[in-house]
């Protein structure tokens, strides 16, 4: 069993550390800014800064934005396609969208080039039978030429491979015997699913991705081992699992949005803890807000991911919503004279107006600043303080001089229109999907989430918001928390009606073989195997897709179609008995549960900043009991916080504060200060290391037993 573990999460502004004792209870913690060039080296300083002793250390988790970033910034490898032939330009045809819903303009480039794009003979047919041979000799030379063209890596994408994958399974073979490295990718190992389009895109993206993602993990291990870390490096996935670095590269698609999943896990485990099973989840971090929703304690899981236009990634990950609107992101006045919020964001580099690095555009942060929000001496990663006199210059130049009003009204209108994007946002995952959101209560986290959660909590009508205790290091955490997870899904599109229910047990078998031999090919400790299987599936004749939970790897066909019209009933309200349903895919996770840490150890410990305001990243936390009272209600329905506790009294300062309804003398308060039982009234700023919480004029808040704050929202 791991001891001492550490959980590292690049964003795009700051890399967060988490360190865990857990024999002696000591919490470590580092912010640094994230190193865009090279990851590793702000993963090195995050760890150097903590003072982590790799020698002694049991287990590293890293949460990487690698493959991300090299999809959104299309910095990619040379990849070639080997494809049926006539089907080359499947990649560009796609669904034959627009990229603006209205209008004629937009652009589009395939993640592969057509002229790295080869064709074969060869052909299946929609049930998997052999219509042209696969002409192997065309596949070894098609090979020669993708290389001869500069292609570092190769995708293999044979029509209709779902059904019957020996064409792809022989052209692999061809393939290895010339190709210099191991950058090759089968369509049916990535996604067995049928669409070509996706699939093929799939496909793509992994290949393009992967030698990225290998160098990187390469160098970050070898670095590790320079310093005595010798053992295994486990590698956030976007479906809220993990994987060993050994083998996270041959699947690399599946870590494109690992960083977003990774605070989902972690919300849905601290709620949970806190009795709070229904919570929509909101991560500000510097570039960008991404919102989840958990139910029951299960963070919603979606395989309809689309990064950008045309890249449709259909893996499953854990559904994640963003937009670009986080600390960084910059405000102006557009060219219909009204004022935006992102998504173009500062970033790390040159960073807010208030960083001191060059940055010369107004952002979120610097509002949040100027209105009292902020403490400028102790902001993180700030180079050159810059004065507020000038930060307010800036705002009334290029804000307030085109609209006509102060500095301190512009940032102010910022922050309502950031406020408004993310309560879209928030609206989107549910509302949208007919989630009621005074069911949920809004778990509030990243560097910048509990600055705004509790204004967006009021404005959907959410009664209670969590804030943990380490809010900025969420997604550390969250890479610390997480399991070892595979994920497979398998193409059946066969009528209840025409389908050999021991093909649905052979399937579902499978699926639980191959994630069993790879949780044992990544020798990586872990304690039991958890199995989770579901379908999707549809009436005859419709295209909408229902997924459907299964309760066991051999269910029968009656019950499959019971299981479906209760579904289709519970969300659409509607009976159709005489028609029968159609089975279109089988899913099935396998995960390794890795044992628990506990969270209440996280609630002790404070950062420590030196003069300048930058985090010295090291602090001891004692332990805390995690137990809570017996009978306590689910879903976060506890008692509010008892009367007669001002925020006033642990006040460190006192500071002029903007809010909605006016400026208020704003006791500031350190969050460390703040033990179980606590409670207090808003208006109060409480502080500390990785995060700043605001609490409005009205608000109530009292801190639980693991040292989550919970805030108790006014009606509007």
């Amino acid at each position: 069993m791991s001891h001492r573990l550490a959980g590292v999460d690049v964003g795009g502004t700051f890399t967060d550390l988490l360190y865990l004792d857990e024999s002696s209870g000591e919490v470590r913690l580092a912010k640094v800014p994230t190193t865009t060039g090279n990851q590793a080296f702000g993963v090195l300083e995050a760890l150097d800064r903590a003072g982590v002793d790799l020698a002694s250390l049991d287990l590293l988790v890293h949460g990487t934005t690698t493959t991300t970033n090299a999809l959104l910034e299309r910095k990619l490898a040379p990849t070639g396609l080997i494809t049926t032939r006539g089907f080359r330009d499947v990649l560009e045809l796609g669904r034959r969208t627009r990229p603006k819903p209205y209008g004629l303009t937009g652009w589009f480039e395939p993640l592969i080039p057509r002229e790295l794009r080869l064709e074969v003979a060869e052909r299946m047919d929609a049930e998997g039978r052999v219509v042209v041979p696969l002409d192997e000799e065309a596949v070894a030379h098609t090979a020669h030429e993708l290389l001869a063209r500069g292609c570092e890596s190769v995708v293999i994408h044979f029509l209709h491979a779902y059904r019957n994958p020996e064409h792809e399974r022989r052209a692999k073979r061809i393939v290895t015997a010339l190709w210099p490295n191991e950058y090759i990718t089968a369509g049916h190992e990535i996604l067995s699913e049928y669409r070509e389009y996706e699939r093929g895109t799939a496909a793509a993206v992994n290949a393009c991705v992967q030698p990225i993602l290998a160098r990187y993990l390469s160098r970050l291990v070898e670095e590790l081992a320079t310093r005595s870390y010798r053992r295994d490096v486990l590698v956030m996935r976007g479906n809220g699992g993990t994987v060993s670095a050994r083998v996270a590269a041959d699947s690399a698609v599946n870590t494109v949005m690992s960083g977003p999943a990774s605070g989902v896990i972690a919300a849905a485990r601290t709620a949970a803890e806190a009795g709070f099973e229904n919570v929509i989840t909101c991560d500000m971090g510097g570039t960008s807000c991404d919102v989840g929703l958990i139910r029951e304690g299960v963070p919603a899981v979606s395989s309809e991911l689309e990064v950008e236009y045309a890249v449709p990634i259909h893996v499953p990950m854990v559904d994640v919503h963003s937009i670009g609107a986080g600390g960084g992101s910059i405000a102006f006045v557009n060219e219909a004279g009204l004022v935006q919020v992102g998504p173009e964001s500062a970033g790390a580099s040159p960073g807010p107006i208030c960083f001191g690095r060059g940055g010369e555009r107004v952002t979120i942060t610097d509002a949040n600043l100027l209105l009292g929000r902020l403490n400028p001496r102790t902001l993180l990663s700030v180079e050159r303080p810059v004065p507020l006199d000038a930060i307010a210059t800036r705002f009334e130049v290029q804000i307030g001089a085109v609209l006509g009003i102060g500095a301190e009204e512009a940032a102010a209108a910022v922050l309502r229109i950031a406020n408004d994007r993310m309560a879209g946002a928030l609206r989107m995952v549910s509302l949208a999907r007919g989630h009621d959101p005074r069911d949920f209560a809004l778990f509030a986290f990243g560097g910048a989430g509990p600055l705004h959660a509790a204004e967006l909590a009021q404005e959907l009508g959410i009664p209670k918001v969590i804030v943990p205790a380490r809010p900025g290091i969420t997604n550390a955490l969250g890479c610390m928390v997480a399991d070892l997870r595979h994920d497979y899904v398998r193409t059946v599109n066969t009528p209840l009606a025409a389908l050999d229910v021991e093909t649905v047990h052979e399937i579902l078998a499978g699926q639980i073989r191959h994630g069993s031999e790879m949780l044992a090919r990544e020798r990586v400790p872990f304690d039991s195997v958890r199995v989770i299987h579901a379908a999707d599936m549809q009436f005859q004749g419709q295209s909408h897709i229902l997924g459907v939970p299964l309760a066991t790897a051999t269910p029968a066909l009656d019950e499959l179609q019971a299981l479906f019209e209760r579904a289709y009933w519970k969300r659409f309200e509607v009976e159709l008995p005489e028609i029968r349903a159609v089975l279109v895919n089988l899913h099935t996770a396998v995960l390794g549960r890795r044992p628990g840490i506990t969270l209440a150890a996280l609630a002790g410990g404070g950062g420590a900043r030196d003069e300048a305001g930058r985090s010295r990243g090291v602090q001891a936390a004692g332990r805390r009991d995690a137990g809570h009272e017996a009978g306590q209600p689910a879903n976060g329905a506890h008692a509010p916080p008892p009367e007669g506790h001002g925020a006033g009294r642990e006040a460190v300062e006192r500071r002029d504060v903007l809010f909605p309804d006016g400026r208020h003398e704003t006791p500031i308060l350190r969050r460390e200060s703040l033990g179980p039982g606590h409670a207090l009234e808003g208006p109060a700023v409480i502080e500390q290391l990785d995060t700043t919480t605001v609490l409005p004029p009205g608000f109530r808040a009292a801190v639980d037993d693991a040292g989550n704050l919970i805030i108790h929202v006014p009606a509007p």
